[in-house]
Order: structure tokens, then C-alpha cells, then sequence
């Protein structure tokens, strides 16, 4: 469009033609939000823009002329044309949006410290991660993805296996100023931290007669067991690939050989009207390789 041709008022425009749609100005004032002194302020206004009525007034009753009804018509296509391109941009925005709710111990620990290489190979997805230990309805809640720890039975999902985990033992190298159990037969002299992950198989492995640890602080949030462990609290049951960083930090040492593999596993979930948006597919596929590239680094 020409620099020279100059549009009228959006305002008066969008008021005029709820007035002519209406043939009432009381009523177009009502659906604009305004006063009707308003609606006929802004059609006097265009009136005198385009030099000529566009209104027959009787007192209040007003009757539009047969060239704006035309041009109201006009303006009525016009106007649905933009609502219609303002939706377009909505929805895509939407369709750009990736809403991942993931088990609080992955998503803090694993999986957030590599979300960067993602966003950088699609700058254009807006990514929103969610940290919930709840097994939320990820359609009702608007969710694409759900990262899940459990036995991979989800009804109405679509489900991937993404990986297992092990347990082992961890503790503070300043625990007991350095004085750490030799031997897993040693451990009943110590203080074993509690999660809601019992400790008995792996006492089992490694051949400890000893019951389960009774008593004391439970931690439901493996971060903070992890956190407690790594402040020289107790020995850690935890998870490899939750404590990985403390490990290859140095603020956790590893104690002993025995690993005991996880009866639960990382589950990659996604409803039916999500799993094949394109942006749920290029995390998907990205995710998987990053897990492989994790393992081939572990082996």
C-alpha cells in the first residue's frame, strides 16, 4: 500500500460497522464495551472523514444508508478476515508451544541441564518444563509429555521405554571426617539416610543381613536425600542417574561394587492428540539420542 493512502480511524471503523450491523448505536455500544455517546461520536467522526452520511437520524432511531451498508458489509468481511489471521497466529503459537511435566529427581537433574541443546537446534519451540511427582491427566492439564518413573502402565497413553536406573550406596568423603564403612557389612554401624526406596534389596545383593532402617527422617525428593547425603548427614541409597553430578563433582563418593537394578524404569508418555505434533516427535527423537549418548559415556 501506498504511503498516500491513508486509512480511516481503526476505532470509528469497527464502531460504524456494529452500528450498521445493529442498525442501533445502544446496542453496538453494548457489544463494543462503550458509552453510546461513543458509537456516535466515532460515526460522526468517519462521517466527516469520508464527506458524507452514513446514517438517516429520526431522534434516536437511526436507518443506514444504502452506500454504508455496503461499505459496512464490506468492513464486516474485512474485519472476520483479520480475527481470522489473529487465530491463525494464536493457534501457531500454541503449535509451537512443547509443555513437558516431568518426575522432580529427572527433570532438576538430568534433564534440565541438557534442555539447552535442544532449544538450540528449535529456537522456535517454546519449551515449558513442569516438575511433578504427580501423575497428572496430561491431556486435561494440556501437558504433551510426561516423563515418568514406574512399571510403564499409563491406559489411554502413548508409552516409550527411555531407560532403567540402578541403586547404590553414596556418602559424603567428609562423613565422619573421612572415616567411610569399608565393607557393606559395615554399614549397620552407620547412619543409612531413608527414601521411599527401601534399602533391603541392595543389602541383599551385597550379602548384609541386616533389616530394613527403621526411624528417623524419610525423604520423598531424592534431590534432598541427595543433598542431606552430600552434607555429610549419612550413606545415600540412591539413584545413578539422579547422583550422577555429585559424583563426578566430588561432593559424593560411590561406596562399593554393588549396584541393584531399579524395578522401575524412565517412561517417555504423550496423549493420542499430542504424540504426533511435530514438536512432541522432535523431543522424543532428540531425547532418545541424548539417553544413548548418556549410556555409551556410562559404559
Amino acid at each position: 500500500m501506498s504511503a498516500s493512502r491513508r486509512l480511516p480511524n481503526f476505532s470509528a471503523l469497527r464502531a460504524f460497522e456494529a452500528a450498521a450491523r445493529h442498525e442501533n448505536f445502544s446496542r453496538a455500544a453494548e457489544e463494543l464495551h462503550l458509552t453510546h455517546g461513543a458509537i456516535s461520536h466515532q460515526v460522526r467522526a468517519l462521517e466527516e472523514e469520508l464527506g458524507r452520511p452514513l446514517f438517516v437520524r429520526h431522534g434516536r432511531q437511526v436507518k443506514i444508508t444504502s452506500d454504508a451498508l455496503k461499505f459496512a458489509q464490506f468492513l464486516g468481511k474485512s474485519f472476520g478476515d483479520i480475527a481470522a489471521a489473529a487465530d491463525a497466529m494464536r493457534a501457531a503459537a500454541v503449535n509451537q508451544r512443547l509443555t513437558i511435566s516431568s518426575i522432580p529427581s529427572f527433570a532438576a537433574r538430568w534433564l534440565a541441564p541438557r534442555l539447552g541443546r535442544f532449544i538450540d537446534l528449535y529456537p522456535d519451540i517454546e519449551v515449558v518444563l513442569q516438575s511433578s511427582g504427580q501423575l497428572q491427566d496430561l491431556a486435561r492439564d494440556g501437558i504433551d509429555v510426561g516423563i515418568r518413573f514406574g512399571r510403564g502402565n499409563y491406559p489411554g497413553l502413548v508409552v516409550q521405554r527411555l531407560m532403567g536406573d540402578v541403586y547404590y550406596p553414596v556418602v559424603s568423603p567428609h562423613y565422619r571426617g573421612g572415616q567411610l564403612p569399608a565393607a557393606p557389612q559395615e554399614l549397620g554401624r552407620h547412619t543409612l539416610l531413608r527414601s521411599v526406596e527401601p534399602w533391603s534389596p541392595w543389602l541383599r545383593a551385597a550379602g548384609v543381613d541386616m533389616a530394613e532402617p527403621s526411624g528417623g527422617l524419610m525423604f520423598e525428593d531424592l534431590s534432598m536425600l541427595i543433598r542431606s547425603a552430600a552434607d555429610g548427614n549419612g550413606v545415600a541409597l540412591v539413584r545413578h542417574v539422579v547422583a550422577m553430578q555429585e559424583i563426578a563433582s566430588g561432593q559424593l563418593r560411590r561406596l562399593f561394587d554393588t549396584a541393584t537394578p531399579c524395578p522401575d524404569e524412565y517412561f517417555f508418555v504423550s496423549p493420542p492428540g499430542a504424540a504426533g505434533r511435530p514438536q512432541v516427535q522432535a523431543f522424543r527423537d532428540w531425547l532418545l539420542e541424548e539417553i544413548a549418548a548418556f549410556q555409551r559415556q556410562q559404559a
